[in-house]
Parts: C-alpha cells; sequence; structure tokens
C-alpha cells in the first residue's frame, strides 16, 4: 500500500487539506491543513480522516496531525491615570468600531480590581470555557469576545488579589484561547502600578491610547500614564478627551462641566496625537448600562468612536511590520 492509493480513497474535504502523507510498514501518518476551522471543525476533520486512512486495506496503524496558520494577534492597550474618566466604555466601542472597520477584534478586561466589560457586553455571570489548558472568550451580542476576572468571580464580590496574583490572572486572561481574533484591547486599571508593568514587561502591547477628561486633575494624571509608557518604548497613540460637553436635552445648550480643550492642549505639550472627543451624553451612559454599546449603531455618537477606531486601525495598517 503506498500514499498515492490512499490519496485516491480520500474524501474530497480531506484530501483538499492534506499536506503531506508518509507509509511505511502499514502504518500512515497525514499532516492536515486546519487553517481556519474552529474547534469542533477540527476534531471532526481529525476523526474522518483517520477513519478514511484506517479503512484502506493494509493500513494497520494510522495517525493525524493537524497545522494552522498562526494568527499574528495584536494587542492595544487603553490606559488613565485617573479612574472614573470613561476608560471601559471607550474601550468597548472601540471594539466595536474596529470590528465594524474589519478587524476580528476581542476584548481583554485588565481592570482586575474594577472589572466593568461583563456589564458593557452584557454577558454579566457567564463563565468561560476550556480549550486545553487555556481559558475560552465569552460571546457578547455586540459580536466582540471578551474575557474579565469579572466573569471568573461571583458579580459584585471584591478581588481581593496581590499583585503577583493579578498579574497571574491577567495572564491567563490574554493567553487563552482567542481563535481568530486578531486584535485585542486591553482595558487597563487607572493608574502606574502593577498591571501596567505587568502588561508591558510580559504582554507589550502594540501601543497605548489614553483617555482624561478635559480637567486638569485627571490631565495630570494622564500626564504621568503617558510618561510611564514612554519610558517603557510601548509606542503612545494619542490621547482621548472624555464627557467632553453636554448638550441640555431640553434646550440643547452645551455646557462643560469638566472643562473643555484641555486633552487637546495636554496633547500638544506632550507632543502626542490628540485623538478626539466623546461628549458627556445621557444616551452613551444609558446604552452603555444597558449594554449595546453605541458604537454599533448609526448617528453622531457612533461616528465619534468611529473617528478615533479609524486612525487607530490606519496605524495599525501603517506599522503591520
Amino acid at each position: 500500500m503506498n500514499e498515492t492509493h490512499i490519496r485516491k480513497r480520500l474524501p474530497e474535504e480531506i484530501s483538499r487539506r492534506l499536506q503531506s502523507l508518509r507509509v511505511a510498514d502499514g502504518k500512515a501518518v497525514a499532516v492536515l491543513d486546519a487553517s481556519g476551522l474552529d474547534e469542533a471543525a477540527r476534531n471532526r476533520l481529525e476523526t474522518q480522516a483517520l477513519a478514511a486512512i484506517q479503512q484502506t486495506e493494509g493500513i494497520s496503524e494510522a495517525r493525524v496531525g493537524l497545522v494552522a496558520d498562526r494568527v499574528k494577534r495584536r494587542m492595544i492597550a487603553i490606559a488613565s491615570g485617573k479612574g472614573g474618566v470613561g476608560k471601559s466604555t471607550l474601550t468597548a466601542n472601540l471594539a466595536v468600531a474596529l470590528a465594524r472597520m474589519g478587524h476580528r477584534t476581542g476584548v481583554v478586561d485588565a481592570d482586575i480590581y474594577g472589572p466593568s466589560q461583563p456589564k458593557l457586553f452584557a454577558n454579566e455571570g457567564e463563565r468561560p470555557g476550556v480549550s486545553g489548558k487555556k481559558l475560552t472568550p465569552i460571546a457578547s451580542a455586540a459580536g466582540i469576545p471578551v474575557l474579565s476576572v469579572g466573569h471568573l468571580v461571583e458579580p459584585g464580590r471584591a478581588v481581593a488579589w496581590r499583585g503577583p496574583m493579578a498579574g497571574n490572572a491577567l495572564g491567563q486572561l490574554i493567553d487563552a484561547d482567542w481563535g481568530e481574533t486578531d486584535l485585542l484591547l486591553a482595558d487597563l486599571p487607572p493608574g502606574t502600578g502593577d498591571v501596567q508593568l505587568t502588561m508591558v514587561q510580559r504582554h507589550r502591547p502594540d501601543g497605548v491610547v489614553i483617555v482624561s477628561t478635559p480637567q486638569d486633575l485627571a490631565l495630570i494624571d494622564a500626564a504621568r500614564a503617558v510618561q510611564l509608557f514612554r519610558e517603557v518604548s510601548v509606542p503612545v497613540f494619542g490621547l482621548v478627551e472624555n464627557m467632553a460637553g453636554y448638550a441640555c436635552p431640553h434646550c440643547g445648550e452645551i455646557s462643560d462641566p469638566f472643562g473643555h480643550g484641555g486633552a487637546e492642549t495636554a496633547a500638544q505639550a506632550m507632543d502626542i496625537p490628540f485623538l478626539g472627543r466623546i461628549p458627556l451624553a445621557l444616551d452613551i451612559r444609558a446604552a452603555s448600562d444597558a449594554g449595546t454599546p453605541p458604537a454599533a449603531g448609526e448617528g453622531a455618537h457612533a461616528d465619534c468612536f468611529a473617528a478615533i477606531a479609524g486612525q487607530i486601525s490606519d496605524w495599525l495598517e501603517r506599522n503591520e511590520g
């Protein structure tokens, strides 16, 4: 029994994916290309190939190996020097906007002590699966796979972990079985502490977006975050001004509870791009609480997120190497 005879007997799907076949002393070893298949489809392909080869006369033992092109995955950190500036909401909406532009985007909720992504993507209380020794992300109605510490502990329960434990948890989230996802957004906790340093040292994002409100106190902390990422040579894509202007729902007049333009001025002073403004808007808050990111829809607010996502997408395309 030779390789040519076995090849002729294989079903078309298996034959098309067959990369190599060796036969010696009644033992056959086949290697199949499993690119683009999910776990269930890979298992089915392997089972069918084994059965087809084992049923061939003269074959006493068969082995099948599956190979696939490794997805080139990139990661962008979304960071702030200060809490309460809307970083998590921006992360969720940028993920949706980038996905609409064709990026296979997932979200890692790296805010270990204050996870928000399960709420923002309406999959609270769900638990990730396991593939081999790796976690598998949780799907969302927005089409974005998500992993968060919030999916590993009971909702509302405080996470009282020291630095090493938090770092290990972050590693499990990032190193999960993300499948065909080629772009991860990592929602970092506020500040410049252990989790940020672990991210840089172990997982090294391709770049970082800094989020701030226009007020001086938030911008002081944003400048510290910029300094941290510069010191460790992680590119800073730019600065986003969040909660920039509030339109009265009754008269339409615009007011600026947190000031206006501070982030753009600060970006110029730090010599980094100013990526745009997101307004302080009731419907953004309501949609976020409901787990329906506004970037998934149409209108002025979706356009704000899309404009920022477009600049990130352009940078990724310019720096593909």
